[in-house]
């Protein structure tokens, strides 16, 4: 069995040490060292000791980029979640409603094969246009880690670099900043243990311990925490129980339902979804909260994306890696118990 230690749990889980706060978006600045966090909540209180019953010394508003200066462990409640993040050096808000995010600026690259590539944000936020230019309105508004389609590189009307994004549910093109989107490198997409056959993989998703479990010939080989489906005032979005297989695969998604102000969603560039059943439950990475360990979705099996991209990869069938997905009729077994 492969161990991972504490370390390790909370860094796949969205802890990180170290950070200052954002500079501007459009400076050519690079942060490799620097841990930022993006509040995620309409509004989250700034405590001075890591405990929701602690003092209020300020409050942060969405998408924020605050300083993460020290990872610690909280009251006993939230049970689920007791991880909270000390930011410069001054109080500490709760890590479920923060993203870990980094600023990454990245060199263009013009070398798009003619499908495309996979790209990822690497900044913690980047507004997509209608047209390469910044004076055009807003489409969508990418976050950090979330994956997109990319076309082609081209010179917007500033004079600047662009990449030209392809939306994969209504095909329209958005266009980004190509310093904020890094090509991901086919290695990177390479399958986990290909020579195992699909005999040997197999996956467990625990609804009463939030966890995901994958096996090779039932050996552990990988956890992660979960956020599984839930029961909303609309209805029960409880992920389905049995037996389900891994089929359909996408390396970026646009999920969209219902109506946003009762439940409904509208999330552009869903990392690494893979689909176990015809109705779209999947597993996928998760930029629009950071609450591992109770369930909260709308039936889907929500992951960090590092832990998401890890599944991609692991599981069967194996995607092309100058392909944005696969659909086959097999795949590594899923007991949702």
């Amino acid at each position: 069995m492969s161990k991972i230690s504490r370390r390790e749990f909370l860094k796949l889980n969205g802890a990180a040490l170290a950070g200052l706060f954002l500079a501007p978006l459009d400076r050519q600045v690079n942060l490799p060292d620097e841990q930022q966090g993006r509040v995620l909540d309409a509004s989250i209180n700034l405590h001075d000791r890591p405990s929701f019953q602690g003092q209020i010394i300020e409050t942060y508003w969405k998408d924020m980029l605050l300083s993460i200066t020290e990872t610690t462990i909280g009251d006993e409640e939230p049970a689920f979640n007791r991880v909270w993040y000390q930011i410069s050096r001054k109080g500490y808000v709760h890590s479920g409603a923060v993203q870990p995010v980094r600023t990454l600026l990245n060199p263009p690259l013009p070398d798009i094969p003619l499908s495309g590539a996979i790209a990822e944000v690497t900044v913690p936020y980047t507004d997509a246009h209608w047209k390469p230019d910044k004076r055009f309105p807003v489409a969508y508004r990418f976050y950090y880690e979330t994956t997109h389609w990319v076309k082609r590189l081209l010179t917007g009307d500033d004079g600047q670099p662009w990449y030209h994004l392809l939306n994969d549910k209504w095909e329209l093109s958005y266009y980004v900043p190509a310093a904020h989107l890094r090509i991901i490198p086919y290695v990177e997409l390479a399958p986990l243990s290909p020579d195992l056959p699909l005999s040997a993989k197999r996956i467990e998703v625990l609804i009463e311990e939030q966890s995901v479990v994958a096996y090779e010939w039932d050996q552990p080989v990988f956890m992660a925490r979960t956020a599984t489906g839930a029961r909303f005032s609309n209805g029960n979005y409880a992920t389905p129980p049995g037996i389900h297989i891994t089929n359909h695969k996408r390396a970026s998604r646009h999920m969209a339902r219902g109506n946003l102000a009762y439940n409904g969603y509208d999330l552009p560039g869903v990392p690494w979804v893979t689909y176990i059943t015809e109705s779209g439950i999947s597993f996928h990475g998760t930029y629009w909260h950071n609450n591992f360990g109770r369930p909260r979705s709308h039936g889907c099996i929500n992951l960090t994306p590092q832990a998401a991209k890890w599944l991609y990869r692991w599981c069967l069938p194996v995607v092309p890696p100058a392909e944005p997905g696969i659909y086959k009729n097999y795949g590594t077994k899923v007991e949702v118990i």
